[in-house]
């Protein structure tokens, strides 16, 4: 069965099933189907299936001209149907991951396709977890559920089908590394298992990394963006401290960039947010906590992630009361509801917390992003207004929350009366800096 699966890989046979064509699904089954192989994918969202199959895409990372190349020839298909997955020889689950309100993590959509997945498992079939999760997921409870007797008789883990997890690396708005580009760590529950998912891989993909399990593959991901927590975590707690010191932390940042060596620059901001970094190692301290272990960078960092918002609403409220205005009753525009530059993506954005935490102050909050036309803060619904001179002039504070590459900031600044900045956008400008006041 081995060899079979392995040769339906090389010559480019084999029949691809995604489970969950978000952000991470799309891009990953676009690139097996621009590789030649068959590829369908399924999402409980109707609307969004019918959309894939007329072409149009709805994520920014993948074009309508590359995803209606693929639909029109026949190499990407979209469907809510799960049945598809009886001719899948590669199945590869990329459902979201959140975390509960108790910050516990919620593995519901994880373990609702894994059970799709298993009353459709048939020898010849490699099933791939590539959703974020704790150590130990793939073999506790991917495994368990496909290797059930009642459903699967006779059929053996690393013999007849296969099991892996291969950690999804995706940063949207990233053109610099792609998903053929980007290394793909592959972990098996056995090493016949690692081999053909790797095989998979290696069909779309330039660089392989092969680990020994699963939970190595899925540690390495956790180590991934725990990294970057702590760290963002770090420079947010010493910006605070250069904000007592009165020391611009930009500028102390940036000289320290300068040294070749040792130093690896973060940089500070009004929280965190996107489908990773805020949520990923909650996952790892969670786990932890079960082994009676308590991971203490983690809950620091999150403990100081957690409180920018609020960081930066109390310094526009201080800003305003040096102009002799309170929070209370005054008018903030917010720019940028994305949680990054150039994303239309607003998970975990930082930006609905401060509009939360200006709405609780007593403020009136409209906001800008050129990527994001609506959201819904606190249940009630917004629609990006125009930044026009009069808009921005008639606001007692612009928020700059996310510093999109369209803003002209020369004019933004020209025209308010007074700018929170927290991405630094405004750094390099010569007039109207007595106007801002930053991070």
């Amino acid at each position: 069965m081995k060899q079979q699966l392995l040769r339906k890989f090389q010559k480019k046979e084999a029949v691809v099933a995604v489970v969950g064509v978000g952000y991470v699904g799309l891009p990953l089954a676009l690139a097996f189907a621009e590789s030649g192989l068959s590829v369908v994918g399924i999402d409980m969202d109707a609307a969004k299936v019918k959309a894939l199959n007329a072409g149009v895409s709805h994520i920014p990372d993948v074009s309508d001209d590359a995803l209606a190349k693929m639909v029109n020839d026949g190499s990407l298909r979209a469907t809510i149907d799960f049945d598809a997955l009886a001719d899948a020889d590669a199945v590869i689950i990329c459902v979201p991951t959140p975390l509960a309100k108790t910050r516990d993590p919620d593995l519901s959509a994880v373990v609702s396709a894994c059970d799709q997945v298993a009353s459709r498992l048939h020898s010849g079939m490699v099933v791939v977890l590539e959703s974020t999760t704790y150590p130990g997921t793939t073999e506790e409870v991917i495994l368990p559920r496909l290797s059930a007797p009642s459903r699967n008789v006779g059929v053996e883990v690393g013999k007849d089908y296969f099991v892996a997890f291969s950690p999804e690396r995706i940063d949207p708005g990233r053109t610099d590394y792609t998903v053929r580009t980007t290394p793909k760590v592959v972990g098996g529950i056995t090493a016949a298992c690692t081999e053909i998912a790797m095989a998979l891989y290696e069909t779309a993909i330039d660089t392989i990394v092969p680990v020994s399990s699963p939970k190595v593959a899925e540690m390495v991901k956790l180590l991934e963006n725990t990294f970057r927590a702590v760290n963002i975590g770090l420079v947010n707690e010493v910006a605070i401290m250069c904000d007592h010191l009165d020391v611009d932390v930009w500028e102390v940042i940036d000289a320290a960039s300068s040294k070749p060596f040792g130093y690896v620059p973060f940089y500070p901001g009004p929280g965190l947010g996107g489908h990773c970094i805020p949520i990923d190692p909650h996952y790892l301290s969670w786990k932890l906590r079960t082994l009676n272990y308590d991971a203490r960078f983690i809950d620091l960092a999150a403990q100081i992630n957690q409180g920018m918002p609020q960081y930066v609403v109390q310094k526009v409220t201080d800003a305003l009361n040096g102009a002799g205005k309170s929070l209370n009753g005054s008018s903030v525009l917010l720019l940028g509801a994305a949680y990054k530059a150039d994303v239309s993506d607003t998970r975990e954005s930082p930006s609905l917390e401060l509009i939360s935490h200006f709405r609780a102050r007593g403020a009136t909050v409209t906001y800008n992003d050129p990527y994001v036309a609506r959201i819904k803060v606190d249940g009630v619904a917004m629609e990006s207004v125009e930044i026009t001179d009069d808009e921005l002039g008639a606001a007692d504070c612009v928020v700059i929350a996310t510093n999109h590459a369209s803003y002209d900031w020369e004019r933004i600044v020209g025209a308010s009366r007074l700018v929170m900045d927290t991405r630094n956008a405004t750094g390099q400008l010569t007039s109207g800096r007595d106007k801002v006041v930053k991070l």
